[in-house]
């Protein structure tokens, strides 16, 4: 069997639905994990690797560029949704990746109807609860944990950071 093309697991929401029935059909627990992955770093690969741990088929809801841009500001997303879905789909832990354009993914939540949804630890259960799931959600809720220091915004900035200052020291030797 040739393996799978990333490409190929990036979902609309009505295929998404499908897969999920089908695999809920066969006794397959789904997990649903979601944001924005603007810049894959170690802390979303450990939280998706968890994540799955977490069921038998793990679901990927990614913001799309305006959702993102609503969310994060005018700069971001610095990759393109489908670009970060297919980046997304190829790592071995998700089965299904499906972009978004919704602020959170209640909508997407409750046309998926997954078994487990799971999202990163530095959201309150509270909040999770009140904002992403829609009315009635009977799976489960589980906080991710995250690793300290590592996120997007933060590595954006240190970026942007070491742009400046090269550009500065440029200026200083006349160039």
């Amino acid at each position: 069997m040739s393996p799978r093309r990333a490409r190929d697991a990036v979902r609309s929401r009505a295929q998404a639905r499908s897969a999920v029935r089908r695999a809920q059909r066969v006794g397959d627990l789904v997990v649903f994990t979601s944001g924005c992955f603007d810049l894959l770093h170690v802390g979303h690969v450990r939280s998706l690797e968890q994540a799955r741990r977490l069921g038998d088929r793990l679901v990927v809801g990614v913001n799309s560029d305006a959702s993102v841009r609503r969310l994060k500001g005018t700069g971001r997303p610095l990759v393109p949704a489908r670009q970060r879905a297919e980046v997304l789909a190829a790592l071995e832990c998700v089965d299904w990746v499906v972009v978004f354009p919704e602020a959170n993914p209640r909508a997407l939540i409750e046309a998926l109807q997954p078994d487990v949804y799971a999202k990163g630890g530095d959201w309150p259960l509270a909040v999770l609860r009140r904002q992403d799931l829609p009315e009635g959600f009977a799976g489960r809720v589980v906080r991710l944990r995250q690793i300290a220091g590592v996120r997007t915004t933060r590595i954006v900035e240190r970026a942007q950071r070491k742009r400046s200052g090269r550009a500065a020291r440029l200026q200083d030797v006349g160039h």
